[in-house]
Parts: C-alpha cells; sequence; structure tokens
C-alpha cells in the first residue's frame, strides 16, 4: 500500500468548487486601462460598421506594468484576446498584421499567464462570464452572461456559456478523481468504484448540458457569423494568411506567428478525464508523414484536441476536437501549450501519476471495479458521440449548403472540401469527422474486458501456488 498523492489543488491554480474556472463571478474592469474596456465593449458595433481596425489603430499602446493580481492579469488577456481576433478577422480581408497597440501589451500578458498571444478558451469561455445565481451554482445556464462577444448575438453567448456549465458541472469530479487515485494507492475498491460511478453521472450531466446547444445557437448563425472571428492564423493560407499573423512590437520589431483557433479542445478538464482514465491519443490514421504545406517554420503553439473545433472547427463550448493535419507528432501536451500555466502543470502532474487503468488492466481486480471503469469508459464514449452529431450540425450540414462564394465570403476555410465533397476540414486544416470518430474509439478502446481481469487472478493465483 502507498501512502496518498497529497496534491494540492490550488497549487495549480484548480478552484476546489469550480475546477478550471475562477472563484471569483466576475473578472474586475481595468480602470487603469480604460480604452481597452472601451475598445471591446464597442466591438460588435465597429465590426458592423468596418471601423474596428481605425480605432484599434487610434490606442496609444498602454503599459502593463500597473497589473498585479491574477484577476487583472486575466482580464487583460480576456480583452487582448477580443481585440486581436476583431483586428486580424474584422475586415473584407484578413489582417497580416497585428498592431503594436494590441500586440505588445498581449506578448506581455500572454507569458505571464504561459498561454500562447490569440484568442483561446481560457480568454474567451473561462474568464468571460457573470453569474446572477443567488447560490453560484454556474451550471444554471438561466443565470449565466457573457461579459463580451464579437457579434452580440444571443447564439455567441449560449455558444460560450455552455462550455462555461460544463466546466462547472465537472469541477467537483476533480477532487472525487484525486480520491480514486489514492484509492488505487491503499487498494481500497470500494472507494474506488464510488468514485468511477460518481465520474459516470458527471460525464452524462455533462452530455445532457452539451446537447442544449441547440436550444439557443442556431448552426447557421454559428457558422456563417460567429465562427468566422473564432478562427486561428495556422495553416490559414486558404484564408488569406500564408504566412500567419505578424505581430507588431513596435520601433521595427516583430515576428510573424501562427496560432491554432480557440476551442474546446483547449479545455483542460476534457483532458483531465482522459488523464485520470489513461485514455491515449495518437496522430490521426492515415495522416503519418505529411509534413508542412511549405518548409517554412513559424513560431506557433501546437493543435489538439477538442470539442466544437471553433478555431478548427466549432465550438468554444466545447469545440469540436480538433488537430491540424500537418501535426503529424500530435500529443495532448501541444494543445495543453494553449492552457493557462498552472493548468497545464497540472494536467502533465496527473498524466504522470494516475494509476487507475494499470491498476484494473494488470491487477486480480474485483469486477464490481473492473464494471465501474468501463462504464466511465463508456459514459466519456458516448460524450463524444454527442460531440459528432453537434459538429456534423454546426459544421459538416452548413457547409454542405453554402456555396463557394459565400465561403470565400468568410476570409476563412470554414470547412473546405477536396474534389468529391467528401472530406471535409476545419479552419485549421482538420479532418473533422474521421479525427473525431478516431478520439471517440480510442476512448472506446481502454475498455477493460472482463477475460483480462481473469486472466491477471490466475496467473496471480498460479504464482501463488507455485511460491507455496
Amino acid at each position: 500500500m502507498l501512502g496518498p498523492l497529497n496534491i494540492n489543488l490550488a497549487e495549480f491554480g484548480v478552484s476546489q468548487k469550480n475546477g478550471f474556472l475562477p472563484d471569483t463571478n466576475s473578472l474586475p474592469r481595468l480602470d487603469s486601462h480604460a480604452e481597452w474596456e472601451i475598445l471591446v465593449d464597442e466591438i460588435p458595433q465597429l465590426l458592423e460598421s468596418k471601423r474596428f481596425r481605425q480605432s484599434a489603430d487610434a490606442m496609444p499602446i498602454l503599459d502593463t506594468s500597473s497589473l498585479s493580481e491574477e484577476p487583472q492579469w486575466r482580464r487583460a488577456y480576456h480583452l487582448l484576446s477580443f481585440m486581436t481576433h476583431a483586428y486580424i478577422w474584422g475586415g473584407s480581408q484578413p489582417s497580416e498584421i497585428l498592431p503594436a497597440q494590441i500586440a505588445k501589451p498581449f506578448l506581455t500578458v500572454s507569458s505571464h499567464l504561459g498561454l500562447p498571444p490569440t484568442a483561446t478558451y481560457a480568454g474567451l469561455n473561462l474568464w468571460n462570464f457573470t453569474s446572477t445565481s443567488p447560490t453560484q451554482d454556474l451550471t444554471s445556464l438561466s443565470h449565466l452572461s457573457t461579459v463580451h462577444t464579437f457579434t452580440s448575438t444571443p447564439d455567441e453567448s449560449w455558444f460560450y456559456l455552455v462550455s462555461v456549465a460544463i466546466e462547472a458541472r465537472g469541477a467537483g469530479i476533480i477532487p472525487v478523481m484525486l480520491d480514486a487515485m489514492d484509492a488505487v494507492r491503499a487498494n481500497e475498491p470500494s472507494i474506488l468504484v464510488s468514485c468511477l460511478q460518481k465520474f459516470a453521472a458527471c460525464i452524462k450531466d455533462c452530455g445532457e448540458i452539451l446537447k442544449r446547444m441547440y436550444e439557443h445557437c442556431d448552426p447557421e448563425v454559428f457558422y456563417h457569423i460567429i465562427r468566422p472571428f473564432l478562427a486561428g492564423s495556422k495553416n490559414m493560407a486558404v484564408a488569406g494568411l500564408p504566412r500567419g499573423v505578424f505581430y507588431d512590437e513596435g520601433d521595427g520589431k516583430g515576428e510573424w506567428r501562427c496560432y491554432s483557433g480557440g476551442s474546446n479542445a483547449q479545455s483542460s478538464l476534457i483532458q483531465f478525464w482522459d488523464a485520470v482514465l489513461g485514455v491515449k491519443h495518437v496522430p490521426t490514421r492515415g495522416m503519418a508523414g505529411k509534413g508542412p504545406a511549405n518548409g517554412e517554420v513559424k513560431k506557433e503553439a501546437g493543435s489538439g484536441h477538442g470539442f466544437l473545433d471553433v478555431g478548427s472547427a466549432c465550438s468554444s463550448s466545447f469545440s469540436l476536437l480538433r488537430r491540424s493535419e500537418h501535426d503529424t507528432n500530435w500529443r495532448p501536451q501541444e494543445m495543453r501549450k494553449y492552457m493557462p500555466g498552472p493548468h497545464r502543470a497540472f494536467l502533465n502532474h496527473i498524466s504522470a501519476v494516475s494509476p487507475i487503468h494499470t491498476y484494473i488492466s494488470h491487477s486480480a481486480c474485483d469486477p464490481e471495479v473492473t464494471q465501474a471503469y468501463n462504464d466511465a469508459v463508456e459514459t466519456l464514449t458516448s460524450f463524444r458521440d454527442i460531440h459528432i452529431q453537434i459538429v456534423t450540425r454546426y459544421i459538416i450540414n452548413p457547409s454542405r449548403k453554402a456555396t463557394g462564394k459565400e465561403n470565400a465570403g468568410l476570409n476563412l476555410a470554414v470547412a473546405t472540401t477536396k474534389k468529391g465533397g467528401k472530406e471535409f476540414r476545419g479552419t485549421g486544416g482538420t479532418q473533422l469527422i474521421p479525427f473525431l470518430k478516431q478520439s471517440r474509439d480510442e476512448t472506446r478502446d481502454m475498455l477493460v474486458p472482463v477475460e483480462a481481469v481473469e486472466s491477471a487472478e490466475s496467473t496471480e493465483s498460479g504464482e501463488g501456488s507455485e511460491s507455496s
């Protein structure tokens, strides 16, 4: 028997109550950076009138030295994320240059938080909500509202808030699964069974919340109006960004950068589910050996695994599981580059120490434990089936209806197809359906056959007889 892992969630910036969401209801406005606050408040109107870039260019370059507390840094990141994507995608053609008024402070703020300087799940979802719930129940969608959107449509708000509610529902399962890992170390099967049963119930509830995406987010509105602003700058030559985006740092300095778009692939909660169960993901089958479209190496963060692939596919509220076709060495760690630094460290630690799958598949496990584990895996598999259905409705179906001219007007490869119309890709080059189905199948592959457990029991029994 081993002692408990003694993982302190606070050390990793994880809330005991809210998980990867902040403890505070909303981040405070930055009075010291009023120009940012005012500009982001006006984004929907400025985008509609095609005046956002003009307004951003007229701003001074604001200093970030007055930011001291983490909520202030997060608020700054949230504001700069919206400014960045509004500037890049807010014209008749995408902008290849991000001005120093945005780029320079964004580089500083993102470095402090351990995040890339682009719109991520953290900036769009985790740090973009308020709640009027008297009990601070963040799973109650009727009490949630967004702080900012690009379009001021209720569809966009709902798209983000569904993710917030899922994060809130999943928060409580984090300490439960830490208890599950300790139960394995202490060889306490009854506790492990209870934890796995709670895990399965949590994932089922999250799936029901995800299904609510249909209630107030219209697929056509999402595909044609919202999604363009969520696109990244990586693998976007077809959209008009062959080199990515040049981040102007002023004084003649700067560099070209490529990033994936905001995506629920960047949700630490989703990767936590995989990590505790021992689910492994590999590069999409049939894509090994493909290199970059050109030989140029750009500064970039990796692609990853997600939900409604917003940057690549869709749902910042459970972004379609996404991965770039050029990321031949894809690993969960690649998408973790888009997560806040402490959350990334937490996932790396959990991935290294979670003993649950090994315990069940290589030990003489109680059949009840094996069944509880398999039920958890099946529930996560079903969750990914729901995700595939949403991707089909929000990405694949609208892309089939849209003409080439309509897609071109979005300034990005909304869901381009090869000749024959069968290979749909997200804005970052993702082969959507093959990728999502493989992710689901890799989850199901973690099921532990009962005969494997019986074999382990027989082996241990035989070894015991020989030794006696």
